[in-house]
Formats: structure tokens, sequence, C-alpha cells
């Protein structure tokens, strides 16, 4: 699979650690506050363009990891 295919997985985690590492005391509550919107829009941007895949294209949806 095209690397674009594993980026949800990468926004789920990194969703995680956010609220991780605030519980920690590693990151402020201000970056938490901050980051878990951003991560959250990235994500939802991503769904959005999909369609945009070039491996994807003509493929009708199918996907190209089989």
């Amino acid at each position: 699979c095209c690397p674009c295919h594993k980026m949800m997985a990468v926004f789920t985690v990194l969703f995680g650690l956010t609220f991780l590492l605030g519980n920690l005391d590693i990151l402020s509550q201000k970056i938490v506050g901050l980051a878990w919107p951003s991560i959250l829009i990235l994500a939802g941007l991503k769904k959005f363009c999909v369609g945009m895949c070039k491996c994807c294209k003509g493929t009708e949806g199918e996907g190209c990891c089989k």
C-alpha cells in the first residue's frame, strides 16, 4: 500500500499520544488544547481528499490494498 493509506492510523496514534503526554505532564495543557483539534482537522482533511489518491484512481472505490 502507499503511505497515504496509513495516515489515519498515524493520526489516531498522535491523538492518543497527545492526551497521554498531557496527563503525564510532559506536554502542557495549552499545547494539548492546541494539538488535538489540529490532529482532528488533519484527519478530516485526509478523509476529504481520499479520492485524490493516485494509486486508487480507477478502482471504483475498491482501494489499492487487496
